[in-house]
């Protein structure tokens, strides 16, 4: 069984990071468009059978029905292609949501909070959605597979072994309970960062189809899957063929091949400013470096800095627009011993703080952001 697992697409988001610059959000839309219609022809000149999007296809507070008809449209395209859509929760199945109200092609299903099992010639495909925008209990670790001969696939939103609090409102999935279950393959979505290398258990996020920021470093796309199951009474595998030339696992009968359609990459370039001696040497330096065309950058400033850093005046003066961001996490290097020993409110507050730091009351990194904010408020 060959299939592609997308997730997390977010068509009409408002692309917060560029939205101080409305050119380069318009440019990020038509991207977006382009990324998916790329995947949808891949779809088409690969035949490829089924297609799984798990989740946040759209963003609810921002989709436009034009938008809509364009995605139906390329899913006209591949009539011979199953479509399954788990909704999450930025396209929660709502009654007057476009996944209820809008007519789509009848190659496409859609699943709601009831969790529904479709059953094909080459598999049973078991899929829950949101249907609103938070869902603490989806029930799906009690679900009971109706035929383990087959091979067995659950498409959801949602996120696996969550840890914090904000994670478990958004259909939290424990991990030994779904291996319980005996799952082949559990398409999910959720989590912009793919995890295909690393998973051994088949619970997979693909990754967000493109990157929204700077905290979704590097390439972005869609998976490439083949599911092989052989049900010989000694052996009762799941061969996961995921081809990928670049990766080098050592498990035969698990290969990844990642599709990668995001053209633009976000990058973060890290400059050490402690020989640098002025403002003007620092926008010279960052000037310099040379940038790929279609890459967006964020400039960081580490090290010890001599000079006052000013953020917006060297963001004036930066010629190549790619550079989107700068943040400065350079410190300022202090004689502590020195300031502590002045008789004077700075002297007294850094001679108590380092004597926390002693008794162990405060680590050292705080003590130095402690000393960093001391001296910025008394200068």
């Amino acid at each position: 069984m060959r299939f592609i697992h997308m997730a997390d697409v977010h068509f009409d988001c408002p692309f917060t990071v560029l939205a101080s610059n409305e050119t380069l959000a318009d440019q990020r839309r038509l991207e977006q468009r382009k990324s998916f219609s790329d995947a949808i022809k891949y779809i088409k000149e690969n035949q490829i059978p089924f297609l799984f999007i798990s989740g946040d296809l759209y963003e609810q507070k921002y989709i436009r029905k034009s938008t809509i008809e364009y995605i139906n449209n390329l899913f006209k395209e591949i009539e011979n292609t199953q479509i399954f859509i788990s909704p999450g929760n930025h396209d929660p199945f709502f009654n007057n949501s476009f996944y209820n109200a809008f007519n789509w092609n009848n190659n496409v299903t859609i699943f709601n909070s009831e969790i529904k099992i479709i059953e094909t010639e080459e598999a049973d495909i078991y899929g829950f959605g949101f249907t609103d925008f938070y869902c603490e209990n989806s029930e799906i670790e009690k679900i009971n597979i109706k035929n383990k001969d087959k091979i067995n696939i659950l498409v959801t939103h949602g996120s696996l072994d969550a840890s914090k609090t904000l994670d478990m409102q958004y259909n939290p999935l424990n991990s030994n309970k779904l291996k319980e279950i005996g799952f082949d393959y559990v398409a999910l979505g959720h989590i912009h960062k793919a995890n295909y290398e690393e998973n051994k258990n088949n619970f997979i996020y693909p990754g967000s189809l493109i990157s929204f920021g700077f905290d979704e470093l590097g390439e972005h796309g869609f998976l490439d899957v083949e599911i092989n199951k052989n049900n010989s009474e000694k052996n009762n595998l799941i061969n996961l063929k995921i081809n990928n030339d670049n990766l080098n696992n050592s498990e035969e009968n698990k290969k990844i091949k990642f599709i990668k359609i995001d053209r633009r990459i976000f990058e973060e370039i890290k400059i050490n400013i402690s020989e640098i001696n002025s403002e003007e040497e620092l926008i010279e330096k960052i000037n310099s470096i040379k940038l790929e065309k279609n890459k967006n950058y964020k400039i960081i400033l580490e090290g010890f800095k001599k000079i006052e850093i000013n953020l917006n005046k060297i963001k004036k003066m930066i010629l190549n627009d790619k550079i989107l961001k700068i943040k400065d996490l350079s410190q300022v290097q202090y004689d502590v011993e020195k300031l502590a020993n002045q008789n004077n409110l700075k002297g007294i507050f850094i001679s108590k703080i380092l004597q926390k730091q002693e008794a162990g009351l405060c680590t050292e990194e705080e003590t130095k952001q402690a000393i960093e904010m001391c001296i910025n408020a008394l200068k």
